[in-house]
């Protein structure tokens, strides 16, 4: 099994499963705010907010990569923050890859835990409400329990997204093996690398496997969280 990957490609994904999944545990509790804030929301800017969360979808992947690098690169004004305060860098580093496919990622979980919370009827938290419940307390007893499957759909899409991130995090973080070489990175340098393609396949056929096991995992999830919620 050793030899079917080299080295240097295990290390490829080990470091994309690392990357999605930090990407995918951000994403978390920042989507599930975002999608409830959206939805529910009624506040001045809301849809500059909405704007804002879904501009990586439709901007080339290499202008939110370049925008990152202004922004979180060492001599951005976040970046540097983060790196004078507690250490921490991003530019050219893992770190960097797991922010890039988290942003990437980010409308994809908004969008399916929004879906979900707007198809809740809103007589039911408005009936918690008036027992005297707060707005969190309500959220969490009565909002939470029926949107899991949205969260596990939008869970899975981040972790995928992030397995499969590749524009923004080349232009932020690079190419480097060992380092921020994630699996769609490793494939394009096979793919210039001359005797390189059938390498390429194994890395892209594994990742279609891990990609269809986390679509498999969240639709036998998602079923047993709709059938537990349906059956109280």
């Amino acid at each position: 099994m050793t030899d079917w990957l080299s080295p240097a490609e295990w290390d490829a994904v080990r470091l994309s499963l690392r990357v999605a999944l930090w990407a995918t545990l951000i994403n978390l509790p920042i989507g599930i705010a975002l999608a409830y804030a959206l939805a529910r929301g009624r506040f001045p800017g809301r849809g500059l907010l909405n704007v804002a969360v879904h501009l990586p979808l439709i901007m080339p992947p290499v202008v939110t990569g370049y925008l990152l690098l202004l922004g979180f690169g060492a001599r951005g004004p976040i970046g540097g923050f983060f790196e004078s305060s507690l250490g921490l860098s991003f530019a050219f580093r893992w770190t960097g890859a797991a922010l890039a496919a988290g942003v990437m990622a980010l409308p994809f979980m908004v969008r399916a835990v929004r879906l979900s919370i707007e198809a809740v009827d809103p007589k039911l938290e408005q009936a918690a409400a008036t027992l005297g419940a707060s707005r969190l307390w309500v959220f969490l007893t009565v909002t939470f329990p029926l949107i899991i499957p949205g969260i596990l759909a939008g869970t899975v899409l981040t972790f995928a997204k992030g397995m499969g991130e590749f524009g923004a995090t080349i232009t932020f973080v690079s190419n480097i093996p060992g380092q921020t070489q994630t699996i769609p990175l490793a494939i394009d340098l096979l793919l210039e690398t001359p005797g390189g393609e059938g390498r390429a396949a194994r890395l892209a056929a594994l990742s279609i496997a891990l990609a269809a096991l986390a679509l498999a995992l969240s639709e036998w999830l998602s079923r047993r969280v709709a059938a537990r919620v349906g059956g109280q």
